[in-house]
């Protein structure tokens, strides 16, 4: 009769253990970590009244809403604006929830533009999400 409790224990004991790692949640919990790990500018700048404006304006906006919603938390954008091109994309870390990933790229894009006014070209990488765009297309 003990080696067949024996044989019931060691039994439970997987089946315990897998249960308790299916009722996990799947996303992190708690803030993302904004903290910049690099912040870089292209050089060149655009001025006042330029088209590219207006494209930037258009892919960041994709980005921060497409990106949260994306399986993947990874996502593209192009500008449809053939005066002024605009690249970009934006990714989360893997397991970050939606809310959470919509607020790191929030806090990336802030640096950025506090970092990299005006420029044609701009790319900050935090502990949970990363966001570039450039005035040419690009593979991340």
């Amino acid at each position: 009769m003990a080696p067949s409790r024996r044989a019931d224990r060691l039994l439970f004991l997987p089946l315990a253990l897998l249960h308790l790692l299916s009722s996990c949640p799947h996303t992190a919990s708690g803030a993302p970590n904004t903290a910049p790990l690099s912040v870089i500018c292209n050089g060149a700048v655009y001025g006042a009244g330029d088209p590219f404006a207006e494209s930037l304006a258009y892919v960041l906006a994709v980005l921060l809403a497409a990106t949260p919603q994306s399986r993947s938390r990874d996502a593209y954008s192009i500008s449809p604006y053939p005066n002024a091109f605009a690249y970009g994309h934006a990714v989360c870390r893997a397991g970050l929830s939606g809310a959470d990933c919509a607020s790191c790229l929030g806090s990336a894009v802030s640096q950025m533009n506090a970092t990299c006014s005006h420029a044609v070209g701009a790319r900050a990488v935090l502990v949970d999400c990363s966001v570039r765009y450039e005035q040419y297309a690009f593979v991340a």
